[in-house]
């Protein structure tokens, strides 16, 4: 028996508890890994509140990502006790996932953890410095370098904008950070922000085209704030996309598409190739110390995600939040 946050959908409502299961209960798959450490994501908490249908299965363990020890392999790839992450694939949504003290998965979706990562500062970057990553290396890959200009990064107090505004920071970026908590600007600047500006200036409707001001930007919004993040970027710009936090839709026209010539980089975590993810992982690894990772990051136990779901979706807690599976 082990450890574990179960969500249940029945008769008797939606509800999320902390609880005991043994292996039988877990998905297939051919690794067995001992989790140590998982972390609350945006997607883990609608999936723990219920407040969007992220779930396609019940009952089901949340946790999109884990790091942890392999404790019994049917592959050649990995044996007993080596280090390991996983980030995505469905896992939380209709795998059981990682807020749990043991998780069983396919093979395919594990990748070695990079040697000079522990198992809880790889989770103190989990998926949202991986696609933070994921984010800045698609902006580089279509031209951007720091001397083109600022980068404005959108929802920058959360988990991707925290590492998108650290991470640029490092590379050698000005960046502009754009949030609706006030009282969070010494944080951001912290981070490595040069600019901070009000995030209303972003998520009323805009105009097709507006004044060109970035070079780039990180985009974890959506919506009316994607739309005119894209219509200020200057000529030849990029934008990657990888959130809706204010919407799905895009009420935007191609006129920075096409009068501009920006680019619209759509990012996906979830389902990226396994070498694009050892090249996330890689890099995120050469630039990020331990204590890079632990002034974004703070360590919670299992029982208490449950409350810091709510706190996450309210805008109440800023950076990222680590699981302590065995806590």
């Amino acid at each position: 028996m082990f450890k574990c946050l179960q969500v249940d959908k029945d008769e008797q409502g939606y509800r999320t508890s902390c609880t005991q299961i043994d292996e039988d209960n877990l998905s297939q798959g051919n690794v067995l890994v001992k989790v140590l450490y998982s972390t609350l994501n945006y997607k883990d908490a609608l999936a723990i509140t219920g407040k969007a249908p992220v779930i396609r299965s019940f009952p089901m363990i949340p946790g999109i990502d884990f790091s942890g020890i392999v404790e019994h392999s049917e592959s050649d790839e990995f044996k007993v006790g080596d280090k390991v992450l996983l980030n995505g694939f469905g896992v939380g949504e209709k795998h059981m996932g990682g807020l749990a003290q043991k998780a069983k998965v396919n093979s395919d979706w594990l990748i070695p953890l990079p040697e000079s990562i522990s198992p809880l500062q790889a989770m103190s970057i989990g998926t949202a410095g991986y696609t933070a990553m994921l984010c800045i290396l698609a902006l580089e890959k279509n031209g951007i370098t720091p001397k083109d200009g600022k980068v404005l990064v959108t929802g920058a107090t959360g988990g991707v904008g925290s590492f998108a505004v650290k991470l640029l920071s490092l590379m050698g970026y000005s960046v502009v950070a754009s949030t609706g908590s006030s009282e969070q600007h010494d944080y951001l600047t912290n981070l490595g922000a040069t600019e901070i500006i009000d995030r209303a200036e972003l998520s009323a409707p805009g105009k097709p085209l507006m004044k060109e001001q970035w070079a780039a930007a990180v985009d974890s919004v959506g919506s009316h704030t994607l739309a005119n993040v894209c219509a200020s970027i200057k000529y030849g710009g990029a934008v990657a996309a990888c959130g809706l936090a204010q919407g799905m839709d895009l009420p935007a026209s191609v006129a920075p598409f096409i009068l501009r010539g920006i680019s619209l980089l759509g990012i996906d975590s979830v389902m990226r190739p396994r070498a694009d993810r050892i090249e996330a992982w890689k890099k995120l690894a050469e630039l990020l110390p331990a204590t890079e990772m632990q002034s974004i990051a703070e360590v919670i136990g299992l029982e208490q995600s449950i409350e810091a779901a709510s706190k996450l979706l309210n805008g109440d807690i800023t950076g990222r939040v680590v699981v302590d599976v065995n806590r």
